[in-house]
């Protein structure tokens, strides 16, 4: 633990009885006194505070910022509006994906991205080799802290700090004033449900998360709800569920390819893999990632082996857990195209036994961001 890097509320979630462990190089709270299951389900109820900030901060300066980006990323962020947010992904040159990303243009010469705590030197690295001379590359790693304010009840808490975070929507993005201090505020999560994430100086952190836990509606809640929150959602864990091995459209994230970066469009390809990668979104894939119903009560984790009724090996579970919104076991996994329809009943192999479940659309929980 001693070798590991601390956010700057270490101390604050010591103090509230968190359970440490180590991730992604950082001394991480998972759970708090009241345990995963109940984290959990307070999310979903009301609001939850989650201390991200091990996650990398860059901003991206320069009148040619927008256009550089899009040589890494099969994204639009050329027509990205001004106060918008975008989800990305790093590719290279075989078409897997480096990391997947958050993009905002927060005026018309700044990109403010937020990059996953596991590879956020190496995306840095990856963005100084590509993009320097381009554009100011200024990366905020341990300046910047982040927040996550997630649940039905985000707004109503966060609004009392400053009532325009209201007003916002699904994606946008804004900097705003809470607790005295100036924040960039977007209106995105990594539970399904609605919320905001808060980026502040590290050294104003601790007091507005305390004054986030203050009120009570909010709970502050560790990296083990995290997990099985954006496992309903259906979201995707970089290294798990997508890694340099696999494409966009192996790991269903087709939608997050623009338009105009797909073949046909009017800026079409440009990047990393781009050949690779339309060909497949053309000619289909061999396997990609499904959502699995476990029809057994038996959970079943990362790294089980996916197969049919006669012992065939399909694919593997990438993710897996209880659900604790369902009351019941689910998992994510790469099977091969014939088997992922979905209804397609498999089995995991655990412990030597086969566990039943079937292919079933995701979310496993209906996503509740806030629209308009």
């Amino acid at each position: 633990m001693s070798e590991l890097k601390n956010t700057p509320l270490a101390a604050l979630h010591i103090e509230h009885g968190a359970k440490m462990v180590p991730f992604a190089g950082y001394n991480m709270p998972v759970q708090y006194t009241a345990g995963v299951l109940k984290e959990h389900l307070h999310t979903r109820e009301h609001a939850g505070l989650f201390d991200v900030s091990h996650m990398g901060q860059v901003f991206l300066r320069g009148e040619n910022a927008a256009r550089a980006l899009e040589s890494l990323v099969p994204v639009d962020i050329v027509d990205l509006p001004e106060g918008m947010q975008r989800y990305a992904l790093f590719t290279n040159p075989q078409g897997g994906i480096l990391d997947d990303l958050m993009v905002a243009r927060l005026s018309q010469d700044e990109l403010y991205l937020v990059v996953n705590a596991a590879c956020k030197e190496q995306d840095l690295a990856h963005m100084r080799a590509h993009l320097s001379g381009q554009c100011e590359i200024v990366e905020q790693f341990a300046e910047r802290a982040l927040l996550a304010l997630q649940g039905p009840e985000a707004a109503t808490v966060l609004a009392r700090l400053n009532p325009e975070v209201a007003e916002m929507r699904f994606m946008q993005i804004k900097r705003v004033q809470l607790n005295g201090v100036e924040c960039i505020v977007s209106r995105t999560g990594y539970t399904g449900e609605d919320g905001y994430e808060i980026s502040v100086a590290s050294g104003d952190v601790e007091a507005l998360a305390k004054a986030l836990i203050a009120e009570p509606e909010v709970a502050l809640i560790g990296l083990g709800a995290r997990d099985s929150l954006r496992l309903e959602a259906g979201l995707c864990l970089y290294g798990h569920d997508m890694d340099q091995t696999k494409t966009p459209v192996e790991a269903n994230l087709l939608w997050a390819i623009s338009k105009v970066r797909r073949a046909g469009g009017e800026r079409e390809g440009g990047y990393a893999g781009a050949a690779t990668i339309q060909a497949q979104m053309q000619q289909g894939v061999a396997q990609k990632r499904v959502g699995f119903q476990i029809l057994d009560r038996m959970p079943v984790r990362e790294g089980a082996e996916i197969v049919d009724q006669d012992g065939q090996v399909l694919g593997q579970v990438t993710s897996g857990g209880f659900a604790p919104s369902l009351a019941s076991p689910i998992a994510m996994g790469y099977v091969d195209i014939a088997h992922a329809k979905e209804g397609t009943e498999l089995f995991a192999k655990v412990r030597n036994k086969l566990v039943a479940m079937k292919v079933v659309k995701m979310p496993f929980v209906a996503q509740r961001y806030y629209r308009g």
